[in-house]
Protein backbone atom coordinates (compact mmCIF):
# COMPACT_ATOMS: atom_id res chain seq x y z
CA UNK A 1 0.00 0.00 0.00
CA UNK A 2 2.27 2.79 -1.00
CA UNK A 3 0.24 4.64 -3.56
CA UNK A 4 -2.01 7.06 -1.74
CA UNK A 5 -3.64 8.35 -5.15
CA UNK A 6 -5.82 5.44 -4.82
CA UNK A 7 -9.03 5.02 -3.19
CA UNK A 8 -8.51 2.75 -0.17
CA UNK A 9 -11.56 1.37 1.86
CA UNK A 10 -10.74 2.78 5.44
CA UNK A 11 -13.25 1.16 8.09
CA UNK A 12 -13.81 2.79 11.27
CA UNK A 13 -15.68 0.74 14.08
CA UNK A 14 -17.10 3.09 17.33
CA UNK A 15 -17.01 6.03 16.07
CA UNK A 16 -19.85 8.83 17.55
CA UNK A 17 -21.29 11.44 15.19
CA UNK A 18 -18.84 14.59 15.97
CA UNK A 19 -15.52 12.41 15.78
CA UNK A 20 -16.52 11.25 12.09
CA UNK A 21 -17.45 14.57 11.12
CA UNK A 22 -13.22 15.35 12.44
CA UNK A 23 -12.22 12.34 10.28
CA UNK A 24 -14.48 13.53 7.50
CA UNK A 25 -13.03 16.98 7.16
CA UNK A 26 -9.42 15.28 7.11
CA UNK A 27 -6.96 14.40 4.71
CA UNK A 28 -8.49 10.59 4.98
CA UNK A 29 -11.25 12.16 3.36
CA UNK A 30 -9.64 11.04 0.06
CA UNK A 31 -10.17 7.68 1.02
CA UNK A 32 -13.22 5.58 0.89
CA UNK A 33 -14.51 6.04 4.22
CA UNK A 34 -16.86 3.73 5.98
CA UNK A 35 -18.23 4.67 9.64
CA UNK A 36 -20.19 2.49 11.94
CA UNK A 37 -20.89 3.40 15.70
CA UNK A 38 -20.99 0.30 17.46
CA UNK A 39 -18.05 -2.14 17.81
CA UNK A 40 -16.88 -5.39 15.40
CA UNK A 41 -18.94 -8.35 16.57
CA UNK A 42 -19.46 -11.55 14.40
CA UNK A 43 -23.13 -9.90 13.10
CA UNK A 44 -21.57 -6.68 11.95
CA UNK A 45 -18.05 -7.84 10.67
CA UNK A 46 -19.33 -8.44 7.38
CA UNK A 47 -19.61 -4.62 7.10
CA UNK A 48 -15.40 -4.65 6.92
CA UNK A 49 -15.30 -7.58 4.78
CA UNK A 50 -13.89 -4.90 1.72
CA UNK A 51 -11.82 -3.03 3.83
CA UNK A 52 -7.83 -2.51 3.59
CA UNK A 53 -7.63 -0.82 6.83
CA UNK A 54 -9.87 -1.10 10.06
CA UNK A 55 -10.05 1.18 12.77
CA UNK A 56 -11.35 0.38 16.41
CA UNK A 57 -11.51 1.73 19.98
CA UNK A 58 -11.53 -0.97 22.98
CA UNK A 59 -14.85 -2.77 22.42
CA UNK A 60 -14.06 -4.24 19.41
CA UNK A 61 -12.52 -7.80 20.03
CA UNK A 62 -10.30 -8.94 16.75
CA UNK A 63 -9.45 -12.38 17.02
CA UNK A 64 -8.75 -15.07 14.30
CA UNK A 65 -12.72 -15.31 13.16
CA UNK A 66 -13.08 -11.82 12.66
CA UNK A 67 -9.97 -11.46 10.79
CA UNK A 68 -11.20 -14.48 8.19
CA UNK A 69 -14.11 -12.42 7.34
CA UNK A 70 -11.71 -9.66 6.55
CA UNK A 71 -9.72 -10.99 3.50
CA UNK A 72 -8.72 -8.04 2.30
CA UNK A 73 -7.02 -5.86 6.01
CA UNK A 74 -3.59 -5.02 5.98
CA UNK A 75 -3.89 -2.25 8.72
CA UNK A 76 -5.47 -2.18 11.94
CA UNK A 77 -5.05 1.14 13.52
CA UNK A 78 -6.56 0.84 17.15
CA UNK A 79 -7.54 4.55 18.70
CA UNK A 80 -6.59 3.70 21.86
CA UNK A 81 -3.08 2.91 23.88
CA UNK A 82 -4.10 -0.63 25.32
CA UNK A 83 -4.58 -3.47 22.59
CA UNK A 84 -5.34 -6.41 24.61
CA UNK A 85 -8.88 -6.21 21.99
CA UNK A 86 -6.10 -7.38 19.39
CA UNK A 87 -5.21 -11.12 18.89
CA UNK A 88 -1.30 -9.86 17.57
CA UNK A 89 -0.39 -13.86 16.97
CA UNK A 90 -3.31 -13.66 14.63
CA UNK A 91 -2.74 -10.58 12.96
CA UNK A 92 1.12 -11.90 12.10
CA UNK A 93 -0.03 -14.95 10.31
CA UNK A 94 -2.00 -12.62 7.89
CA UNK A 95 0.99 -10.29 7.96
CA UNK A 96 -1.84 -7.55 9.41
CA UNK A 97 0.29 -4.50 10.79
CA UNK A 98 -1.47 -3.17 14.10
CA UNK A 99 -0.51 0.28 15.35
CA UNK A 100 -1.91 2.32 18.30
CA UNK A 101 -1.73 5.86 20.17
CA UNK A 102 0.83 5.42 22.22
CA UNK A 103 0.60 9.14 24.06
CA UNK A 104 -2.33 11.03 23.91
CA UNK A 105 -3.42 12.13 27.34
CA UNK A 106 -1.43 11.20 30.39
CA UNK A 107 -2.54 14.57 32.05
CA UNK A 108 -6.16 13.76 31.03
CA UNK A 109 -5.88 10.16 32.54
CA UNK A 110 -3.88 11.41 35.35
CA UNK A 111 -6.37 14.32 36.32
CA UNK A 112 -9.29 11.86 36.10
CA UNK A 113 -7.51 9.59 38.77
CA UNK A 114 -7.22 12.28 41.14
CA UNK A 115 -10.74 12.71 40.34
CA UNK A 116 -11.58 9.20 41.52
CA UNK A 117 -9.31 9.48 44.72
CA UNK A 118 -10.71 12.88 45.90
CA UNK A 119 -13.98 11.40 45.82
CA UNK A 120 -13.65 8.61 48.13
CA UNK A 121 -10.97 10.67 50.06
CA UNK A 122 -13.47 13.40 50.82
CA UNK A 123 -16.57 11.36 50.14
CA UNK A 124 -17.74 13.64 47.65
CA UNK A 125 -19.68 10.79 45.47
CA UNK A 126 -21.56 9.64 49.09
CA UNK A 127 -22.06 13.02 49.73
CA UNK A 128 -23.86 13.92 46.55
CA UNK A 129 -25.83 10.86 46.53
CA UNK A 130 -27.18 11.83 50.13
CA UNK A 131 -27.85 15.30 49.33
CA UNK A 132 -29.66 14.23 46.04
CA UNK A 133 -32.29 12.83 48.44
CA UNK A 134 -32.39 15.75 50.75
CA UNK A 135 -30.20 14.64 53.63
CA UNK A 136 -27.58 17.36 54.76
CA UNK A 137 -26.69 14.98 57.69
CA UNK A 138 -22.68 15.30 58.18
CA UNK A 139 -22.54 11.23 59.26
CA UNK A 140 -20.60 8.60 58.18
CA UNK A 141 -18.68 11.78 55.51
CA UNK A 142 -15.71 12.35 57.54
CA UNK A 143 -12.72 12.15 55.02
CA UNK A 144 -8.99 12.35 55.34
CA UNK A 145 -6.36 14.57 54.53
CA UNK A 146 -4.28 13.99 51.29
CA UNK A 147 -1.33 15.82 52.29
CA UNK A 148 1.14 13.28 54.59
CA UNK A 149 -0.11 10.29 53.18
CA UNK A 150 1.23 7.29 51.09
CA UNK A 151 0.22 6.90 47.34
CA UNK A 152 1.62 3.82 45.71
CA UNK A 153 1.88 3.75 42.09
CA UNK A 154 1.97 0.84 40.33
CA UNK A 155 3.12 1.23 37.06
CA UNK A 156 5.41 3.90 36.38
CA UNK A 157 5.10 4.80 32.45
CA UNK A 158 3.66 8.05 31.03
CA UNK A 159 0.28 8.25 32.90
CA UNK A 160 2.05 7.09 36.28
CA UNK A 161 4.77 9.87 36.45
CA UNK A 162 1.73 12.80 35.74
CA UNK A 163 0.14 10.57 39.24
CA UNK A 164 3.48 10.95 40.83
CA UNK A 165 3.68 14.61 39.95
CA UNK A 166 0.16 15.68 40.95
CA UNK A 167 0.57 13.50 44.08
CA UNK A 168 3.75 15.76 45.42
CA UNK A 169 1.53 18.82 44.76
CA UNK A 170 -0.58 17.54 47.43
CA UNK A 171 2.27 16.31 50.13
CA UNK A 172 1.60 12.86 49.33
CA UNK A 173 4.38 10.48 49.79
CA UNK A 174 5.31 8.33 46.54
CA UNK A 175 6.25 4.44 46.65
CA UNK A 176 6.43 3.32 43.46
CA UNK A 177 6.73 -0.95 41.88
CA UNK A 178 7.73 -1.00 38.20
CA UNK A 179 9.75 -4.27 36.40
CA UNK A 180 11.93 -1.10 34.54
CA UNK A 181 13.56 1.57 37.57
CA UNK A 182 14.94 4.79 36.64
CA UNK A 183 17.27 6.16 39.86
CA UNK A 184 17.84 9.14 38.58
CA UNK A 185 14.01 10.11 37.75
CA UNK A 186 12.92 8.56 41.28
CA UNK A 187 15.80 11.31 42.58
CA UNK A 188 14.51 14.31 40.68
CA UNK A 189 10.43 13.37 41.33
CA UNK A 190 11.05 12.11 44.84
CA UNK A 191 9.85 9.08 44.82
CA UNK A 192 10.55 5.48 46.10
CA UNK A 193 11.05 2.10 44.26
CA UNK A 194 8.95 -0.47 46.68
CA UNK A 195 8.29 -4.54 45.86
CA UNK A 196 4.87 -4.77 45.39
CA UNK A 197 3.90 -6.23 48.57
CA UNK A 198 5.57 -3.31 50.35
CA UNK A 199 3.86 -0.60 48.24
CA UNK A 200 0.87 -2.67 48.95
CA UNK A 201 1.10 -3.10 52.94
CA UNK A 202 2.49 1.06 53.53
CA UNK A 203 0.11 2.93 51.07
CA UNK A 204 -3.08 4.82 51.99
CA UNK A 205 -3.93 5.28 48.41
CA UNK A 206 -3.08 2.29 45.47
CA UNK A 207 -3.45 3.17 41.93
CA UNK A 208 -3.13 0.97 38.94
CA UNK A 209 -1.17 2.11 35.74
CA UNK A 210 -0.07 -1.13 34.17
CA UNK A 211 -0.94 -2.30 30.75
CA UNK A 212 -3.00 -5.91 30.99
CA UNK A 213 -1.21 -8.97 30.00
CA UNK A 214 -0.50 -12.71 31.00
CA UNK A 215 1.59 -11.03 33.26
CA UNK A 216 -0.24 -8.51 35.15
CA UNK A 217 -3.61 -10.04 34.78
CA UNK A 218 -5.66 -9.92 38.36
CA UNK A 219 -2.39 -8.89 39.74
CA UNK A 220 -4.26 -7.39 42.19
CA UNK A 221 -6.18 -10.78 43.85
CA UNK A 222 -7.07 -12.05 46.67
CA UNK A 223 -3.29 -12.70 47.81
CA UNK A 224 -2.45 -9.52 47.20
CA UNK A 225 -5.20 -8.01 49.03
CA UNK A 226 -4.41 -9.63 52.05
CA UNK A 227 -0.94 -7.74 51.81
CA UNK A 228 -2.77 -4.40 51.22
CA UNK A 229 -3.12 -1.52 54.16
CA UNK A 230 -6.32 -2.00 56.16
CA UNK A 231 -8.31 1.02 55.16
CA UNK A 232 -6.56 1.82 51.98
CA UNK A 233 -8.52 2.64 49.22
CA UNK A 234 -7.69 1.07 45.58
CA UNK A 235 -8.20 3.19 42.14
CA UNK A 236 -7.82 1.52 38.61
CA UNK A 237 -7.69 3.61 35.28
CA UNK A 238 -6.09 0.73 34.02
CA UNK A 239 -7.57 -2.22 32.58
CA UNK A 240 -10.59 -4.08 34.11
CA UNK A 241 -8.30 -7.53 33.76
CA UNK A 242 -5.77 -6.54 36.67
CA UNK A 243 -7.87 -6.56 39.43
CA UNK A 244 -9.94 -10.03 40.52
CA UNK A 245 -13.41 -8.75 41.19
CA UNK A 246 -14.26 -11.16 43.01
CA UNK A 247 -11.34 -10.58 45.33
CA UNK A 248 -12.09 -6.79 45.47
CA UNK A 249 -15.78 -7.25 46.33
CA UNK A 250 -14.84 -9.55 49.40
CA UNK A 251 -11.87 -6.93 50.18
CA UNK A 252 -14.71 -4.56 49.87
CA UNK A 253 -17.18 -6.70 52.12
CA UNK A 254 -14.48 -6.92 54.13
CA UNK A 255 -13.81 -3.71 54.93
CA UNK A 256 -10.13 -4.82 54.27
CA UNK A 257 -10.38 -1.77 51.39
CA UNK A 258 -12.43 1.53 52.62
CA UNK A 259 -13.33 2.25 49.14
CA UNK A 260 -12.27 1.94 45.27
CA UNK A 261 -12.41 4.04 41.91
CA UNK A 262 -12.88 2.25 38.96
CA UNK A 263 -12.92 3.62 35.62
CA UNK A 264 -12.54 0.28 34.44
CA UNK A 265 -14.19 -3.06 35.34
CA UNK A 266 -13.05 -6.49 34.67
CA UNK A 267 -15.64 -8.04 31.80
CA UNK A 268 -17.15 -4.78 31.38
CA UNK A 269 -18.38 -5.15 27.74
CA UNK A 270 -20.32 -8.12 29.82
CA UNK A 271 -22.38 -5.02 30.94
CA UNK A 272 -23.10 -3.45 27.69
CA UNK A 273 -24.81 -6.83 26.47
CA UNK A 274 -25.91 -8.23 29.75
CA UNK A 275 -29.33 -8.69 27.79
CA UNK A 276 -27.72 -11.20 25.27
CA UNK A 277 -25.78 -12.48 27.72
CA UNK A 278 -28.57 -13.59 30.10
CA UNK A 279 -30.63 -14.85 26.78
CA UNK A 280 -27.64 -16.79 25.67
CA UNK A 281 -26.01 -19.96 26.90
CA UNK A 282 -22.91 -18.28 28.11
CA UNK A 283 -20.49 -19.63 30.85
CA UNK A 284 -21.20 -19.58 34.67
CA UNK A 285 -17.74 -17.85 35.19
CA UNK A 286 -19.19 -14.54 32.98
CA UNK A 287 -22.27 -14.36 34.94
CA UNK A 288 -20.54 -14.35 38.14
CA UNK A 289 -18.45 -11.14 37.13
CA UNK A 290 -21.60 -10.20 35.48
CA UNK A 291 -23.26 -10.24 39.07
CA UNK A 292 -19.99 -9.02 40.79
CA UNK A 293 -19.88 -5.91 38.65
CA UNK A 294 -23.05 -5.51 39.33
CA UNK A 295 -22.82 -5.37 43.55
CA UNK A 296 -19.66 -3.30 42.61
CA UNK A 297 -22.11 -0.51 40.80
CA UNK A 298 -24.83 -0.36 44.25
CA UNK A 299 -21.78 0.41 46.71
CA UNK A 300 -21.56 3.55 48.55
CA UNK A 301 -17.98 3.69 48.80
CA UNK A 302 -17.53 2.98 45.19
CA UNK A 303 -17.04 4.98 42.37
CA UNK A 304 -17.41 3.73 39.17
CA UNK A 305 -16.96 5.70 35.62
CA UNK A 306 -17.67 4.77 32.38
CA UNK A 307 -14.10 4.14 30.99
CA UNK A 308 -13.94 8.09 30.47
CA UNK A 309 -10.67 8.78 32.09
CA UNK A 310 -9.39 9.12 28.37
CA UNK A 311 -12.60 11.87 27.25
CA UNK A 312 -11.37 15.20 27.44
CA UNK A 313 -11.96 17.21 23.98
CA UNK A 314 -8.02 17.56 23.89
CA UNK A 315 -6.85 14.46 24.21
CA UNK A 316 -9.83 12.37 22.01
CA UNK A 317 -8.09 15.08 19.57
CA UNK A 318 -4.84 13.78 20.27
CA UNK A 319 -6.25 10.33 19.71
CA UNK A 320 -7.87 11.20 15.92
CA UNK A 321 -5.04 12.76 15.00
CA UNK A 322 -2.10 10.02 15.63
CA UNK A 323 -4.99 8.08 14.50
CA UNK A 324 -4.63 9.95 11.58
CA UNK A 325 -1.05 9.83 10.41
CA UNK A 326 -1.07 6.12 11.66
CA UNK A 327 -2.94 5.27 8.45
CA UNK A 328 -1.62 8.03 5.58
CA UNK A 329 1.71 6.58 7.03
CA UNK A 330 1.46 3.18 6.55
CA UNK A 331 -0.30 3.81 3.02
CA UNK A 332 3.01 5.92 2.25
CA UNK A 333 5.26 3.07 3.17
CA UNK A 334 6.45 4.71 6.60
CA UNK A 335 4.56 2.63 9.42
CA UNK A 336 4.59 4.71 12.79
CA UNK A 337 3.43 3.25 16.32
CA UNK A 338 3.68 -0.15 15.45
CA UNK A 339 2.29 -2.47 18.15
CA UNK A 340 4.59 -4.91 19.24
CA UNK A 341 4.17 -7.76 21.88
Amino acid sequence: MNNPSSPRRVAIFEIPSNEEAYLRQSVLAEYDLRFHPEPVKPENVTLAREAEVLSVFIYSRLGAAELAEMPNLKLIATRSTGFDHIDLAACRSRNITVTNVPFYGENTVAEHTFGLILALSRNIHRAYMRTSRGDFSLDGLMGFDLKGKTIGIVGAGHIGLHVIRMAKGFGMNVLVYDVRQDRFLAEVLDFTYAPLEKLLSQSDVVSLHAPHNSRTHHLIDRDALKLIKRGAILINTSRGGLVDTAALVRALDESVLAGAGLDVLEGEELIKEEKQLLASQESAEKLRLLLSNHILRHRENVVITPHSAFNSREALNRILDTTIENIQAFIAGKIINVVRD
